[in-house]
């Protein structure tokens, strides 16, 4: 990681509806194949609506989504630790960095700051990086960051109704 790139991760809350509906409005055309949620109509309520659901989820356990930023405050992406399987005590680990901040360690970053935090925090054994095999840009953040490649599940995900098969990576606790 570059020494001048500095970045943390900081729980959501209900005023971040505008840095996020800023930032996938900017990084629609890369993020749009691979998160469908970042689509040509994405609205600020869809940002403000997803808010209202995440803050309440982190305070209960159930999903842990963060906000990456900048020392300075600038908001970068998002990061997260959703699918909480609390029974078998392993989650999906998540992110995406918006266009602007891109290919600087942004979300190598994030998912060292994530599973640190992942495994201080909660009693998880296991964060799953599930990645649809085009997305090759995501593969190499799983990879740098240190994640292992276990394989591919096929037919593993569906994305603008197109079924694709996914690389799976993970951490587990040590």
């Amino acid at each position: 990681m570059p020494p001048q790139l500095d970045v943390r991760i900081r729980p959501y809350r209900l005023d971040d509806a505008d840095l996020i509906f800023e930032a996938a409005r900017e990084s629609l055309a890369e993020l749009g194949p691979w998160m469908p949620w970042c689509h040509p109509h994405y609205s600020l309520n869809e940002s403000r609506l997803w808010l209202e659901e995440q803050v309440p989820a982190f305070e209960q356990g159930t999903a842990f989504e963060f906000a990456i930023v900048s020392t300075d405050g600038r908001y970068l992406g998002g990061c997260g630790l959703s699918q909480v399987d609390k029974l078998n005590r392993r989650a999906n680990l998540g992110y995406w960095v918006r266009t602007t901040a891109t290919r600087r360690g942004v979300a190598t970053a994030a998912v060292h700051l994530l599973r640190d935090w992942g495994f201080q925090n909660t009693d998880l054994l296991r964060l799953e990086i599930v990645v649809a095999v085009g997305n090759i840009a995501s593969q190499r953040v799983a990879e740098k960051s240190g994640a292992v490649r276990e394989g591919t599940l096929r037919n593993r995900l569906i994305l603008h109704g197109t079924v694709h098969d996914a690389a799976v990576f993970s951490f587990v606790r040590r």
